[in-house]
């Protein structure tokens, strides 16, 4: 994706970083996934927003909700991140 990733204060309870922690998982592993531009992304049926699934750098396989904020140059907003069942069922 070849984008600049906007993250919240880690202190702002209401933030991104917040709530990706709350599903057990880091900044650096939603970066993977989100700046790896050979990463899948679908738009929510649910929410509108754009998903990327892909793999960490720790080997999860995870889907990161985000809003793109700016084009040129690329800038993402990740919503949430959390695991998902593998593709193929692994």
């Amino acid at each position: 994706m070849g984008a600049r990733v906007i993250w919240d204060l880690e202190d702002d309870p209401e933030g991104n970083v917040r709530h990706i922690l709350q599903h057990v998982l880091d900044m650096g592993e939603v970066e993977d996934v989100l700046l790896n531009g050979n990463n899948q992304v679908v738009v929510s049926r649910s929410s509108g927003h754009s998903v990327v699934f892909g793999f960490t750098g720790t080997g999860r396989y995870i889907a990161v909700v985000f809003e793109l904020v700016e084009d040129d140059p690329r800038a993402v907003y990740p919503i949430t991140a959390y695991d998902v069942p593998e593709p193929g069922g692994k």
